[in-house]
């Protein structure tokens, strides 16, 4: 059952503790966290003219999609959903938990990846890539073999004190076509669409057991590209930090939240941090098996197996 206080409902999303007037079943419950961070509430909003998508102002972003809402992202702790009649609640919650919250983790000082991210020997390694690159059907099949999928299409990445890189535990949720679907033993019939309309990509929730770790450490970042044969090799220097930048999930929002400063200073503590690589594969499934084991061995190589028996 949600958890829900005064007919409002209280979530858990990026190591972030969520308040909502709007129910948001992708979301796990809150786990007896003591403060909100981040509140959403119904809303009203000035729907004037908007100069392309997004309107900005002083720690408040407005983004406008067509059909679907407005949505005001406030100082990284407020977001106000404006919806247009008769739109559909997963089309209302798509923008919400993807383009809103990107925008609010970068008001928040955080860096957003397009990315998945996996737990492999007790620590993060993380693929970007483009959309249509193979993310979320790579995520899937870790985990369905077994590997804890921490994020997918977006991983969050936060600094410890430390100045350890660390992944924040995303939507509990693969987002696969129907190709890839198919192509992991699964019926399309089972599962909803992630948007009512013509968009082929269908929600595929995930286990998320009670108690999990809300941030791990990223030991790696893969970049993934199709090629005409596998192949793993790094990136440093300039080419590191292009790759971030260039996977940056709504890098475009960055000026217009003016999150420059610390966008720059998160992507360069990554790439001095940790270790990126280009992942050239096939992208065919019948070699699929074969290059993840690969992919496997090459991320022990680089973060060997972490040893918990002291915790």
């Amino acid at each position: 059952m949600r958890s829900h206080v005064g007919g409002q409902f209280e979530y858990e999303l990026f190591g972030l503790s969520i308040r909502s007037e709007i129910e948001l079943p992708e979301l796990r419950p809150s786990e007896d966290a003591p403060e909100v961070d981040v509140v959403i509430r119904w809303g009203s909003l000035d729907k004037g003219p908007v100069e392309g998508d997004v309107r900005a102002a002083r720690q408040c972003l407005v983004l406008s999609i067509p059909r679907v809402a407005y949505y005001r992202v406030q100082a990284g702790r407020e977001i106000t959903v404006a919806p247009d009649r008769d739109v559909p609640e997963r089309n209302l919650r798509l923008f919400l938990l993807g383009s809103a919250f990107g925008v609010l983790l970068h008001q928040r000082g955080m860096l957003p990846l397009h990315a998945n991210a996996v737990e492999i020997g007790g620590r993060a390694v993380a693929f970007m890539g483009a959309s249509g690159s193979g993310k979320s059907t790579l995520a899937a099949w870790f985990h369905d073999r077994g590997y804890k999928v921490l994020a997918d299409d977006v991983c969050a990445i936060g600094f410890g004190d430390d100045g350890v890189a660390k992944v924040r535990r995303g939507l509990p949720r693969l987002r696969l076509g129907k190709t890839a679907l198919e192509a992991t033993g699964r019926n399309p019939q089972r599962f909803h669409h992630s948007y009512d309309g013509d968009y082929d990509k269908f929600d595929v929730p995930i286990d998320s057991p009670a108690g999990s770790p809300k941030e791990i450490d990223l030991a790696a970042l893969y970049v993934l590209e199709q090629a005409e044969r596998f192949d793993i090799h790094p990136l440093t220097g300039v080419d590191a930090a292009d790759a971030v930048f260039a996977h940056t999930y709504r890098g475009g929002f960055v000026p217009a939240v003016g999150a420059e400063r610390s966008h720059w200073s998160n992507a360069m503590r990554l790439v001095q941090r940790i270790p990126l690589f280009r992942l050239n594969r096939t992208w065919e499934f019948d070699r699929m098996e074969a290059e993840s084991r690969k992919v496997i061995d090459h991320a022990l190589s680089v973060a060997p197996v972490q040893d918990t028996s002291a915790e």
